[in-house]
């Protein structure tokens, strides 16, 4: 009896013990909704049963399918990817309302912040742009977690992050890097040859211990589609399809599965935060 409560100590501290040590890890997938190629890279992520976080853009046309999909996998946390540009080459989408100064003269988003900017858009077109996504991605019939943004032109003036927080409030979501996440660098700039490599020493050299870890993927499926698509902007990647199915495969590899299910790491989601009021401790990130 005494050896087996002596066993039982023994585990329970060991188990304890990889608890604390355990580092946390939060993957942020973004861009579903954006096309159908993207939406079937996230389902074949969604199928390994991790908790993950997928930002939609709900601007896009194809976000209902995104919906569809999601509606199949509770371990996903969903967060709304605020758009306010357009980057493809011959595949646009506008707003949902009428927002003249934050379009083109064909009534699409503009490919850049700059020529945004340029623009002269109007913050109260901008404010009832992001109302109009968030309210659609909540008639939706799939629960939202947290907002996030596209291109980072959401933030990119005072008067904006300061909306986009006021929104978040008014609607009790959180708001993706203002839980103190540690961002790491991310696969998508890596060579396609590399991306397993370089995740792989993420996982091993970059988590950081006490802190969220952010890691922040871009998935695709190298079809014709998703080939056909190309980034108007200088500073977009070349044959964009093939990094975006190779982050893809190096994502649900076996190898990165079992790092990911290691005693020493904690996958979690930003649903997981949110939750029982997490929404209400959000704070700027200092950037």
């Amino acid at each position: 009896m005494k050896k087996l409560f002596l066993l039982l100590l023994f585990l329970t501290s060991t188990i304890m013990y990889s608890q604390e040590n355990q580092k946390q890890l939060l993957i942020r997938m973004d861009d579903l909704g954006m096309s159908h190629s993207v939406n079937m890279a996230f389902e074949k992520v969604f199928k390994t049963g991790i908790p993950v976080s997928a930002s939609v853009m709900f601007a896009c046309p194809w976000y209902q399918e995104a919906v569809d999909i999601l509606k199949k996998y509770p371990n996903v946390a969903v967060g709304i990817h605020l758009t306010l540009n357009a980057e493809w080459k011959n595949y646009k989408w506008g707003p949902i309302t009428y927002a003249k100064t934050l379009t083109d003269k064909n009534g699409f988003f503009l490919p850049s912040r700059k020529l945004l900017f340029e623009n002269n858009p109007s913050t109260e077109e901008v404010e009832k742009e992001l109302r109009a996504q968030i309210e659609r991605a909540l008639n939706s019939g799939i629960k939202i977690s947290y907002l996030d943004h596209h291109m980072g032109t959401v933030v990119d003036k005072p008067q904006w992050r300061e909306l986009l927080e006021r929104l978040a409030k008014e609607y009790k979501l959180g708001i993706s890097r203002y839980f103190g996440e540690y961002y790491m660098d991310n696969m998508y700039s890596k060579p396609i040859e590399s991306k397993k490599d370089s995740l792989v020493k993420i996982l091993n050299n970059d988590l950081k211990d006490g802190q969220i870890n952010l890691l922040v993927c871009h998935i695709g499926t190298d079809n014709d589609e998703l080939a056909a698509m190309l980034d108007e902007n200088t500073f977009g990647l070349k044959e964009m399809s093939k990094h975006r199915q190779a982050e893809l495969n190096a994502l649900i590899s076996d190898d990165i599965q079992k790092m990911i299910h290691s005693p020493n790491i904690k996958l979690i989601n930003y649903e997981m935060l949110v939750k029982d009021g997490g929404y209400k401790n959000i704070k700027r990130p200092v950037e």
